[in-house]
Protein backbone atom coordinates (compact mmCIF):
# COMPACT_ATOMS: atom_id res chain seq x y z
CA UNK A 1 0.00 0.00 0.00
CA UNK A 2 1.80 3.12 -1.25
CA UNK A 3 -0.93 5.62 -0.32
CA UNK A 4 -3.80 6.12 2.09
CA UNK A 5 -7.12 7.69 1.10
CA UNK A 6 -9.11 8.77 4.14
CA UNK A 7 -12.45 9.50 2.45
CA UNK A 8 -13.86 8.98 -1.07
CA UNK A 9 -14.56 12.72 -1.35
CA UNK A 10 -10.90 13.68 -0.73
CA UNK A 11 -8.94 15.08 -3.68
CA UNK A 12 -5.60 14.08 -2.13
CA UNK A 13 -4.05 10.86 -0.83
CA UNK A 14 -1.10 10.44 1.56
CA UNK A 15 2.08 8.59 0.57
CA UNK A 16 3.07 5.82 3.00
CA UNK A 17 6.66 5.88 1.71
CA UNK A 18 8.80 8.17 -0.41
CA UNK A 19 7.59 7.90 -4.01
CA UNK A 20 9.91 8.85 -6.90
CA UNK A 21 8.62 11.04 -9.73
CA UNK A 22 6.69 8.91 -12.19
CA UNK A 23 5.30 6.50 -9.58
CA UNK A 24 1.83 5.23 -10.43
CA UNK A 25 -0.78 6.10 -7.80
CA UNK A 26 -4.51 5.45 -8.28
CA UNK A 27 -4.15 5.43 -12.06
CA UNK A 28 -2.05 8.62 -12.24
CA UNK A 29 1.69 9.31 -12.14
CA UNK A 30 3.47 11.52 -9.65
CA UNK A 31 5.01 14.61 -11.20
CA UNK A 32 7.76 14.96 -8.55
CA UNK A 33 9.32 13.14 -5.61
CA UNK A 34 6.68 12.75 -2.86
CA UNK A 35 8.17 12.41 0.64
CA UNK A 36 6.63 9.89 3.01
CA UNK A 37 3.59 11.35 4.75
CA UNK A 38 3.03 14.01 2.12
CA UNK A 39 -0.01 14.52 -0.09
CA UNK A 40 -0.60 13.81 -3.78
CA UNK A 41 -3.41 15.34 -5.84
CA UNK A 42 -5.65 12.66 -7.35
CA UNK A 43 -7.70 15.14 -9.38
CA UNK A 44 -7.18 18.55 -10.94
CA UNK A 45 -7.61 21.31 -8.32
CA UNK A 46 -8.04 24.74 -9.87
CA UNK A 47 -6.78 27.94 -8.23
CA UNK A 48 -8.97 28.84 -5.26
CA UNK A 49 -10.68 25.44 -5.10
CA UNK A 50 -10.73 23.70 -1.69
CA UNK A 51 -8.18 20.97 -0.95
CA UNK A 52 -9.93 18.18 0.96
CA UNK A 53 -8.67 15.52 3.37
CA UNK A 54 -10.65 13.68 6.08
CA UNK A 55 -13.67 14.78 3.96
CA UNK A 56 -12.92 18.29 5.29
CA UNK A 57 -11.39 21.50 4.02
CA UNK A 58 -7.65 21.81 4.75
CA UNK A 59 -6.83 24.80 2.49
CA UNK A 60 -7.23 26.26 -0.98
CA UNK A 61 -5.18 25.74 -4.12
CA UNK A 62 -2.79 28.70 -4.45
CA UNK A 63 -2.39 27.85 -8.15
CA UNK A 64 -3.63 25.20 -10.52
CA UNK A 65 -2.73 21.75 -9.19
CA UNK A 66 -2.59 18.83 -11.64
CA UNK A 67 -3.27 15.19 -10.83
CA UNK A 68 -0.06 13.62 -9.49
CA UNK A 69 1.33 16.90 -8.12
CA UNK A 70 2.85 17.18 -4.66
CA UNK A 71 0.34 19.12 -2.53
CA UNK A 72 1.97 21.12 0.26
CA UNK A 73 2.88 24.59 1.48
CA UNK A 74 4.14 25.70 -1.95
CA UNK A 75 0.72 25.41 -3.57
CA UNK A 76 -1.85 25.47 -0.75
CA UNK A 77 -3.17 28.69 0.83
CA UNK A 78 -4.73 29.15 4.28
CA UNK A 79 -7.82 31.20 5.10
CA UNK A 80 -9.51 31.78 8.46
CA UNK A 81 -12.46 29.45 8.98
CA UNK A 82 -16.02 30.55 8.31
CA UNK A 83 -17.88 27.51 9.62
CA UNK A 84 -21.62 27.32 10.14
CA UNK A 85 -21.83 25.85 13.61
CA UNK A 86 -24.30 23.20 14.67
CA UNK A 87 -24.82 22.29 18.30
CA UNK A 88 -25.66 18.91 19.87
CA UNK A 89 -26.48 17.35 16.47
CA UNK A 90 -24.00 14.45 16.69
CA UNK A 91 -24.52 13.07 20.19
CA UNK A 92 -23.60 9.39 20.35
CA UNK A 93 -24.80 7.66 23.52
CA UNK A 94 -22.09 6.19 25.75
CA UNK A 95 -22.58 2.57 26.79
CA UNK A 96 -21.57 3.12 30.41
CA UNK A 97 -20.00 0.24 32.33
CA UNK A 98 -21.98 -0.43 35.54
CA UNK A 99 -20.16 0.87 38.61
CA UNK A 100 -19.75 -2.61 40.12
CA UNK A 101 -18.05 -3.86 36.94
CA UNK A 102 -15.64 -0.99 36.42
CA UNK A 103 -11.91 -1.49 36.04
CA UNK A 104 -9.68 -0.48 38.91
CA UNK A 105 -6.17 0.83 39.44
CA UNK A 106 -4.04 1.18 42.55
CA UNK A 107 -4.26 4.85 43.52
CA UNK A 108 -3.87 7.16 46.50
CA UNK A 109 -7.23 8.09 47.99
CA UNK A 110 -6.86 11.53 49.63
CA UNK A 111 -8.80 12.83 52.62
CA UNK A 112 -10.90 15.11 50.39
CA UNK A 113 -12.00 12.15 48.24
CA UNK A 114 -9.79 12.84 45.23
CA UNK A 115 -7.45 10.14 43.92
CA UNK A 116 -3.79 10.49 42.99
CA UNK A 117 -1.64 8.34 40.75
CA UNK A 118 1.62 9.54 42.34
CA UNK A 119 2.70 10.70 45.81
CA UNK A 120 4.94 13.78 45.59
CA UNK A 121 5.82 16.66 47.86
CA UNK A 122 5.64 19.85 45.78
CA UNK A 123 7.49 23.13 46.15
CA UNK A 124 5.45 25.74 44.27
CA UNK A 125 6.82 29.22 43.61
CA UNK A 126 4.78 32.41 43.34
CA UNK A 127 7.42 34.29 41.31
CA UNK A 128 10.63 33.76 39.35
CA UNK A 129 12.56 35.43 42.19
CA UNK A 130 11.97 32.40 44.45
CA UNK A 131 12.82 29.80 41.79
CA UNK A 132 16.42 29.27 42.90
CA UNK A 133 15.38 28.77 46.52
CA UNK A 134 12.77 26.20 45.49
CA UNK A 135 15.24 24.25 43.37
CA UNK A 136 17.86 24.27 46.13
CA UNK A 137 15.30 22.88 48.59
CA UNK A 138 14.19 20.16 46.17
CA UNK A 139 17.78 19.27 45.21
CA UNK A 140 18.55 18.46 48.84
CA UNK A 141 16.18 15.50 48.70
CA UNK A 142 18.27 13.09 46.66
CA UNK A 143 17.31 9.43 46.16
CA UNK A 144 19.63 8.61 49.05
CA UNK A 145 17.79 11.01 51.39
CA UNK A 146 14.41 9.69 50.23
CA UNK A 147 15.39 6.02 50.60
CA UNK A 148 13.77 5.95 54.04
CA UNK A 149 10.44 7.05 52.53
CA UNK A 150 9.62 4.43 49.86
CA UNK A 151 6.03 5.63 49.40
CA UNK A 152 7.13 9.14 48.39
CA UNK A 153 7.81 9.51 44.66
CA UNK A 154 9.99 12.58 45.10
CA UNK A 155 10.23 16.24 46.02
CA UNK A 156 9.52 18.35 42.92
CA UNK A 157 10.05 22.09 42.45
CA UNK A 158 7.53 23.87 40.19
CA UNK A 159 9.21 27.11 39.17
CA UNK A 160 8.39 29.61 36.44
CA UNK A 161 9.46 32.91 34.92
CA UNK A 162 6.55 35.15 35.83
CA UNK A 163 4.59 36.29 38.91
CA UNK A 164 5.68 39.94 38.82
CA UNK A 165 5.86 42.67 36.18
CA UNK A 166 2.22 41.86 35.44
CA UNK A 167 -1.21 43.35 36.08
CA UNK A 168 -2.79 42.41 39.40
CA UNK A 169 -6.02 41.37 37.72
CA UNK A 170 -7.23 40.18 34.33
CA UNK A 171 -6.67 37.01 32.32
CA UNK A 172 -2.95 36.59 33.01
CA UNK A 173 -3.11 37.05 36.77
CA UNK A 174 -6.20 34.87 37.13
CA UNK A 175 -4.66 32.08 35.03
CA UNK A 176 -1.47 32.04 37.14
CA UNK A 177 -3.48 31.92 40.37
CA UNK A 178 -5.55 29.01 39.01
CA UNK A 179 -2.33 27.16 38.15
CA UNK A 180 -0.93 27.69 41.63
CA UNK A 181 -4.19 26.60 43.27
CA UNK A 182 -4.40 23.55 41.00
CA UNK A 183 -0.89 22.40 41.89
CA UNK A 184 -1.36 23.22 45.57
CA UNK A 185 -4.42 20.97 45.72
CA UNK A 186 -3.46 18.34 43.15
CA UNK A 187 -4.27 14.78 44.24
CA UNK A 188 -0.77 13.63 43.21
CA UNK A 189 0.70 15.86 45.94
CA UNK A 190 0.79 14.58 49.51
CA UNK A 191 2.35 17.82 50.75
CA UNK A 192 2.99 21.33 49.42
CA UNK A 193 5.42 24.11 50.32
CA UNK A 194 4.79 27.48 48.63
CA UNK A 195 7.79 29.81 48.36
CA UNK A 196 7.62 33.49 47.45
CA UNK A 197 9.88 36.53 47.56
CA UNK A 198 7.51 38.88 49.37
CA UNK A 199 7.10 41.98 47.21
CA UNK A 200 5.85 40.34 44.02
CA UNK A 201 2.54 41.07 42.34
CA UNK A 202 1.42 37.44 42.72
CA UNK A 203 1.10 37.43 46.51
CA UNK A 204 0.78 34.03 48.20
CA UNK A 205 -1.55 35.51 50.84
CA UNK A 206 -3.96 36.65 48.12
CA UNK A 207 -4.08 33.09 46.78
CA UNK A 208 -4.75 31.66 50.24
CA UNK A 209 -7.57 34.13 50.77
CA UNK A 210 -9.10 33.77 47.29
CA UNK A 211 -9.17 29.97 47.34
CA UNK A 212 -9.63 29.33 51.05
CA UNK A 213 -6.33 27.47 51.45
CA UNK A 214 -5.38 26.72 55.07
CA UNK A 215 -1.88 26.02 56.35
CA UNK A 216 -1.18 22.79 58.21
CA UNK A 217 1.43 20.05 58.58
CA UNK A 218 1.25 19.17 54.87
CA UNK A 219 0.68 22.68 53.50
CA UNK A 220 3.21 25.41 54.34
CA UNK A 221 4.18 28.83 52.93
CA UNK A 222 7.09 31.23 53.34
CA UNK A 223 8.65 34.35 51.76
CA UNK A 224 12.38 34.98 51.31
CA UNK A 225 12.15 38.57 52.55
CA UNK A 226 10.33 37.57 55.75
CA UNK A 227 12.70 34.68 56.48
CA UNK A 228 15.63 37.09 55.95
CA UNK A 229 17.47 35.84 52.89
CA UNK A 230 18.08 32.98 50.50
CA UNK A 231 20.29 30.78 52.68
CA UNK A 232 17.91 30.85 55.64
CA UNK A 233 14.94 30.27 53.32
CA UNK A 234 16.58 27.16 51.88
CA UNK A 235 17.45 25.85 55.34
CA UNK A 236 13.94 26.50 56.67
CA UNK A 237 12.39 24.99 53.56
CA UNK A 238 14.43 21.81 53.88
CA UNK A 239 13.26 21.53 57.46
CA UNK A 240 9.62 21.99 56.50
CA UNK A 241 9.82 19.33 53.78
CA UNK A 242 11.71 16.96 56.07
CA UNK A 243 8.83 17.24 58.54
CA UNK A 244 6.32 16.40 55.81
CA UNK A 245 8.08 13.25 54.62
CA UNK A 246 6.99 10.84 57.40
CA UNK A 247 3.39 11.99 56.97
CA UNK A 248 3.51 11.67 53.17
CA UNK A 249 5.07 8.25 53.50
CA UNK A 250 1.99 7.00 55.34
CA UNK A 251 0.00 7.10 52.09
CA UNK A 252 -0.78 3.69 50.61
CA UNK A 253 -2.13 2.63 47.22
CA UNK A 254 -5.60 1.07 47.35
CA UNK A 255 -7.96 -0.18 44.60
CA UNK A 256 -9.75 2.78 42.98
CA UNK A 257 -12.25 2.76 40.09
CA UNK A 258 -11.11 3.89 36.65
CA UNK A 259 -13.72 6.65 36.95
CA UNK A 260 -11.19 8.50 39.13
CA UNK A 261 -8.78 8.88 36.21
CA UNK A 262 -8.60 12.28 34.53
CA UNK A 263 -6.35 12.04 31.48
CA UNK A 264 -4.82 14.99 29.63
CA UNK A 265 -5.03 14.30 25.88
CA UNK A 266 -2.00 15.90 24.27
CA UNK A 267 0.05 15.85 21.05
CA UNK A 268 3.31 17.41 19.94
CA UNK A 269 5.84 17.03 17.17
CA UNK A 270 2.94 15.87 14.96
CA UNK A 271 3.22 14.44 11.48
CA UNK A 272 0.83 13.29 8.75
CA UNK A 273 0.25 9.99 10.56
CA UNK A 274 -0.88 11.63 13.81
CA UNK A 275 -4.46 11.92 12.58
CA UNK A 276 -4.44 8.43 11.04
CA UNK A 277 -2.85 6.21 13.70
CA UNK A 278 -2.00 7.53 17.19
CA UNK A 279 -4.69 10.19 17.62
CA UNK A 280 -7.63 7.97 16.61
CA UNK A 281 -6.22 5.20 18.82
CA UNK A 282 -5.99 7.60 21.76
CA UNK A 283 -9.54 8.72 20.93
CA UNK A 284 -10.70 5.11 21.20
CA UNK A 285 -8.93 4.81 24.57
CA UNK A 286 -10.63 8.03 25.67
CA UNK A 287 -14.03 6.55 24.77
CA UNK A 288 -13.20 3.44 26.83
CA UNK A 289 -12.27 5.67 29.77
CA UNK A 290 -15.47 7.70 29.43
CA UNK A 291 -17.51 4.47 29.46
CA UNK A 292 -15.85 3.73 32.81
CA UNK A 293 -17.00 7.09 34.17
CA UNK A 294 -13.57 8.69 33.74
CA UNK A 295 -12.57 11.97 32.12
CA UNK A 296 -10.54 12.90 29.05
CA UNK A 297 -9.37 16.52 28.73
CA UNK A 298 -8.52 17.77 25.24
CA UNK A 299 -6.71 21.12 25.02
CA UNK A 300 -4.56 23.25 22.64
CA UNK A 301 -7.25 25.56 21.25
CA UNK A 302 -5.19 26.66 18.21
CA UNK A 303 -4.86 22.98 17.30
CA UNK A 304 -8.58 22.36 16.98
CA UNK A 305 -8.95 25.41 14.72
CA UNK A 306 -10.72 24.21 11.59
CA UNK A 307 -12.12 21.18 13.42
CA UNK A 308 -14.10 22.98 16.12
CA UNK A 309 -17.31 22.63 14.08
CA UNK A 310 -17.04 18.86 14.52
CA UNK A 311 -16.75 19.30 18.30
CA UNK A 312 -19.70 21.70 18.59
CA UNK A 313 -21.89 19.03 17.02
CA UNK A 314 -20.84 16.75 19.90
CA UNK A 315 -21.49 19.39 22.59
CA UNK A 316 -23.98 18.14 25.15
CA UNK A 317 -25.95 21.38 24.75
CA UNK A 318 -25.80 24.67 22.86
CA UNK A 319 -24.26 26.61 25.76
CA UNK A 320 -21.31 24.21 25.91
CA UNK A 321 -20.77 24.45 22.16
CA UNK A 322 -20.95 28.23 22.20
CA UNK A 323 -18.29 28.38 24.91
CA UNK A 324 -15.99 26.55 22.51
CA UNK A 325 -16.81 28.95 19.66
CA UNK A 326 -16.12 31.91 21.96
CA UNK A 327 -12.62 30.50 22.58
CA UNK A 328 -12.01 30.27 18.83
CA UNK A 329 -13.05 33.89 18.33
CA UNK A 330 -10.80 34.99 21.22
CA UNK A 331 -7.84 33.24 19.61
CA UNK A 332 -8.52 34.82 16.22
CA UNK A 333 -8.51 38.24 17.88
CA UNK A 334 -5.48 37.38 20.05
CA UNK A 335 -3.33 36.34 17.09
CA UNK A 336 -4.52 39.28 14.94
CA UNK A 337 -3.69 41.93 17.52
CA UNK A 338 -0.26 40.37 17.98
CA UNK A 339 0.26 40.45 14.21
CA UNK A 340 0.20 36.69 13.87
CA UNK A 341 -1.93 34.12 12.13
CA UNK A 342 -3.67 30.96 13.25
CA UNK A 343 -1.60 29.26 10.55
CA UNK A 344 1.67 30.13 12.34
CA UNK A 345 1.02 26.67 13.81
CA UNK A 346 2.00 24.06 12.33
CA UNK A 347 5.71 24.25 13.10
CA UNK A 348 8.56 23.60 10.62
CA UNK A 349 8.84 20.04 11.98
CA UNK A 350 5.12 19.47 11.46
CA UNK A 351 5.43 20.65 7.85
CA UNK A 352 8.42 18.44 7.21
CA UNK A 353 6.26 15.55 8.45
CA UNK A 354 3.61 16.33 5.83
CA UNK A 355 1.22 18.73 7.59
CA UNK A 356 0.47 21.73 5.41
CA UNK A 357 -1.96 24.00 7.31
CA UNK A 358 -3.37 24.34 10.81
CA UNK A 359 -6.68 23.12 9.39
CA UNK A 360 -5.13 19.78 8.42
CA UNK A 361 -3.27 19.51 11.72
CA UNK A 362 -6.40 20.29 13.72
CA UNK A 363 -8.53 17.68 12.00
CA UNK A 364 -6.00 15.05 13.05
CA UNK A 365 -5.49 16.50 16.54
CA UNK A 366 -9.21 16.55 17.35
CA UNK A 367 -9.32 12.77 16.86
CA UNK A 368 -7.70 12.40 20.31
CA UNK A 369 -11.11 13.21 21.78
CA UNK A 370 -12.80 10.09 20.42
CA UNK A 371 -16.53 10.18 19.69
CA UNK A 372 -18.17 10.74 23.11
CA UNK A 373 -20.29 13.83 23.82
CA UNK A 374 -18.46 17.04 24.80
CA UNK A 375 -19.54 17.49 28.41
CA UNK A 376 -17.74 20.70 29.39
CA UNK A 377 -15.49 23.53 28.17
CA UNK A 378 -13.09 25.10 30.67
CA UNK A 379 -10.78 28.08 31.04
CA UNK A 380 -7.04 27.47 31.23
CA UNK A 381 -6.17 25.69 34.52
CA UNK A 382 -9.80 25.77 35.69
CA UNK A 383 -10.84 22.73 37.76
CA UNK A 384 -12.41 20.15 35.43
CA UNK A 385 -15.52 19.02 37.27
CA UNK A 386 -17.53 17.22 34.55
CA UNK A 387 -16.90 13.54 33.89
CA UNK A 388 -16.61 12.38 30.29
CA UNK A 389 -14.95 14.07 27.32
CA UNK A 390 -14.10 17.71 28.04
CA UNK A 391 -12.07 20.58 26.57
CA UNK A 392 -9.71 23.11 28.19
CA UNK A 393 -8.53 26.35 26.59
CA UNK A 394 -4.74 26.50 26.21
CA UNK A 395 -1.98 27.39 23.76
CA UNK A 396 -0.65 24.71 21.42
CA UNK A 397 2.74 24.92 23.15
CA UNK A 398 2.95 21.56 24.93
CA UNK A 399 4.51 22.53 28.30
CA UNK A 400 2.09 25.42 28.81
CA UNK A 401 -0.88 23.33 27.70
CA UNK A 402 -0.07 20.35 29.94
CA UNK A 403 0.59 22.67 32.89
CA UNK A 404 -2.99 23.92 32.57
CA UNK A 405 -4.42 20.41 32.24
CA UNK A 406 -2.57 19.18 35.33
CA UNK A 407 -3.68 22.27 37.26
CA UNK A 408 -7.23 21.39 36.20
CA UNK A 409 -6.88 18.03 37.96
CA UNK A 410 -5.46 15.63 35.36
CA UNK A 411 -3.64 12.84 37.16
CA UNK A 412 -2.31 11.23 33.96
CA UNK A 413 -1.10 12.55 30.58
CA UNK A 414 -1.14 10.75 27.22
CA UNK A 415 0.96 12.41 24.51
CA UNK A 416 1.02 11.39 20.85
CA UNK A 417 3.96 12.35 18.65
CA UNK A 418 5.12 11.74 15.11
CA UNK A 419 8.42 13.57 14.89
CA UNK A 420 9.47 12.42 18.36
CA UNK A 421 8.94 14.67 21.38
CA UNK A 422 11.15 14.47 24.48
CA UNK A 423 8.46 15.48 26.94
CA UNK A 424 7.49 14.35 30.40
CA UNK A 425 5.55 15.86 33.27
CA UNK A 426 5.24 15.97 37.03
CA UNK A 427 3.31 15.26 39.13
CA UNK A 428 1.14 13.49 36.51
CA UNK A 429 3.22 11.02 34.47
CA UNK A 430 3.20 11.15 30.66
CA UNK A 431 2.57 8.15 28.39
CA UNK A 432 4.03 8.59 24.88
CA UNK A 433 2.38 7.17 21.75
CA UNK A 434 4.38 7.13 18.51
CA UNK A 435 2.48 7.67 15.25
CA UNK A 436 4.91 5.71 13.07
CA UNK A 437 7.06 2.63 13.60
CA UNK A 438 10.30 4.14 12.24
CA UNK A 439 10.35 6.81 14.92
CA UNK A 440 9.12 4.37 17.58
CA UNK A 441 12.13 2.14 16.87
CA UNK A 442 14.56 5.06 16.67
CA UNK A 443 13.34 6.54 19.99
CA UNK A 444 12.42 3.28 21.71
CA UNK A 445 13.58 4.55 25.11
CA UNK A 446 11.06 7.41 24.87
CA UNK A 447 7.98 5.80 23.32
CA UNK A 448 5.56 3.66 25.35
CA UNK A 449 3.32 2.62 22.45
CA UNK A 450 3.94 2.15 18.71
CA UNK A 451 0.73 3.12 16.92
CA UNK A 452 2.53 2.87 13.58
CA UNK A 453 1.62 -0.82 13.53
CA UNK A 454 -1.87 0.30 12.47
CA UNK A 455 -0.25 0.96 9.07
CA UNK A 456 2.64 -1.49 9.00
CA UNK A 457 0.98 -4.57 10.52
CA UNK A 458 -2.73 -4.00 10.05
CA UNK A 459 -3.46 -3.61 13.75
CA UNK A 460 -6.90 -2.04 14.20
CA UNK A 461 -7.42 1.37 15.79
CA UNK A 462 -9.62 -0.34 18.38
CA UNK A 463 -6.92 -2.86 19.32
CA UNK A 464 -4.31 -0.14 19.69
CA UNK A 465 -6.78 1.95 21.69
CA UNK A 466 -7.31 -0.93 24.11
CA UNK A 467 -3.52 -1.19 24.49
CA UNK A 468 -3.32 2.50 25.38
CA UNK A 469 -6.22 2.23 27.84
CA UNK A 470 -4.56 -0.75 29.56
CA UNK A 471 -1.44 1.39 29.93
CA UNK A 472 -3.55 4.10 31.60
CA UNK A 473 -4.38 1.62 34.37
CA UNK A 474 -0.83 0.28 34.67
CA UNK A 475 0.90 3.67 34.84
CA UNK A 476 -1.79 5.04 37.16
CA UNK A 477 -1.02 2.09 39.45
CA UNK A 478 2.66 3.02 39.67
CA UNK A 479 4.36 1.48 36.62
CA UNK A 480 6.83 4.11 35.35
CA UNK A 481 6.24 5.50 31.87
CA UNK A 482 9.27 5.82 29.58
CA UNK A 483 9.54 9.59 30.09
CA UNK A 484 9.14 9.19 33.84
CA UNK A 485 11.87 6.54 33.98
CA UNK A 486 14.25 8.99 32.27
CA UNK A 487 13.57 11.72 34.82
CA UNK A 488 11.61 14.13 32.64
CA UNK A 489 9.16 16.52 34.25
CA UNK A 490 11.22 18.88 36.39
CA UNK A 491 11.45 21.64 33.77
CA UNK A 492 8.12 21.29 31.93
CA UNK A 493 6.06 23.41 34.35
CA UNK A 494 5.25 26.48 32.19
CA UNK A 495 2.20 28.55 33.18
CA UNK A 496 0.69 30.34 30.18
CA UNK A 497 1.79 33.98 30.34
CA UNK A 498 -1.07 36.11 29.03
CA UNK A 499 -0.84 39.88 28.74
CA UNK A 500 1.82 42.55 28.93
CA UNK A 501 5.09 42.16 30.84
CA UNK A 502 5.61 45.49 32.60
Amino acid sequence: MDTVRLDPSDNVVTATRALPAGSEVEGIRTSALIPSGHKIATAAIATGVPVRKYAQLIGYAAGDIAPGDHVHTHNVAFRNTEAEYEFATDLRPVDMVPAVQRDTFMGYRRDNGTVGTRNYIAIVTSVNCSATAARMIADHFTPEVLADYPNVDGVAAFVHGTGCGMAGDGDGFEALQRVMWGYARHPNHAGVLMVGLGCEMNQIDWLLEAYGLKQGPLFQTMNIQSVAGLRRTVELGIGKVRAMLPLANQARRTPCPASELKVALQCGGSDAWSGITANPALGFACDLLVAQGGTGVLAETPEIYGAEHLLTRRAVDRATGERLVDLIRWWEDYTARNKGSMDNNPSPGNKKGGLTTILEKSLGAAAKGGTSPLMGVYKYAEPVRAAGFTFMDSPGYDPASVTGQIAGGCNLVCFTTGRGSAFGSKPAPTIKVATNSDMAARMSEDMDVDAGTILTKGVSVAEKGREIYALFLAVASGAPSKSEAQGLGDHEFVPWQIGAVM
